[in-house]
């Protein structure tokens, strides 16, 4: 009977100490997430930034723009560029903000199961602690 107390302990620790662990890991993703969402052009992380233009101003697009050509190419006028500029940036936000928004609902969902498991397997184990003391 002893055998099967301490195998039971063992489970049960072992499931608070990887809801622990959990919980820390998404909450750290959560924060990460949070951070995206209030700046989603300087947090792109998402994205390859050495293949695709600044996005920080309109200047630094057109400059990545005027440093990619090749030979015999043209740069399109400035309002075609901005209509580019705008159009680039605001897909980027939107993919970013759904991103963030994504890994925000899914840590804390995550962090509520960790919750939920931590708290029912600590009281479990407290009762039978208490259990084999009686």
């Amino acid at each position: 009977m002893e055998k099967r107390s301490k195998a039971t302990q063992i489970y049960g620790y072992a499931i608070c100490l990887v809801a622990v662990i959990t919980f820390i890991i998404c909450l750290a993703a959560l924060v990460s997430a949070v951070f995206n969402l209030t700046d989603p052009i300087k947090s792109r992380s998402l994205y390859n930034r050495e293949k695709s233009p600044s996005l920080a101003s309109f200047e630094n697009y057109k400059m990545d723009l005027t440093l990619a050509l090749k030979e015999g190419q043209q740069l399109p006028d400035d309002p075609t560029l901005e209509r580019m500029f705008e159009a680039a940036k605001t897909d980027i936000m939107q993919s970013v903000q759904f991103q963030a928004r994504r890994d925000i609902s899914v840590d804390i969902i995550i962090i509520l199961v960790a919750i939920l498991l931590f708290f029912t397997h600590w009281r479990w184990m407290r009762r039978l602690i208490r259990a084999e003391a009686d």
